[in-house]
């Protein structure tokens, strides 16, 4: 039997985006994505969940620091998106539409590298207390 563990860290940023697809007209747009589709942008408070599955190490009982997992959470993704437009300041986004969708599977990839292989990575992203996505499944 494994005796594997869950350990989980919440972080929050906040960011500004707009959902559209560049190839569509305004109406289009505008009926696919509403309100996410106006032209100046809109913004959301998010929360992410971070969460990292292993074995504890015999020497330390942690799976990850959770002070090193809160790092590595700020270093590349705090930093990179808070208080961003994501669609203008990112180039993560520049070409990608920032849906929450798109938002977690990069959030994934940068957190993926930093993680230890034998451990598994999965990310939940709040853009409401109503409305989250999470990867992978």
């Amino acid at each position: 039997m494994s005796r594997k563990v869950a350990v989980f860290r919440r972080e929050h940023f906040n960011a500004a985006h707009r959902l559209f697809n560049p190839s569509w007209d305004d109406a289009t747009n505008d009926k696919v994505f509403g309100k996410c589709a106006w032209p100046h942008y809109h913004g959301h408070n998010y929360e992410l969940e971070v969460k990292v599955v292993g074995l504890p190490d015999p020497d330390t009982g942690y799976v990850m620091d959770m002070k090193v997992l809160s790092d590595l959470i700020k270093r590349e993704i705090h930093s990179r998106f808070d208080h961003k437009n994501l669609n203008l300041d990112t180039v993560e986004f520049k070409n990608l539409n920032p849906t929450a969708e798109n938002i977690v599977l990069v959030i994934y990839d940068l957190l993926r590298p930093h993680i230890p292989e034998q451990m598994d990575l999965q990310v939940r992203l709040y853009e409401t207390p109503r409305n989250f996505v999470e990867y992978p499944v």
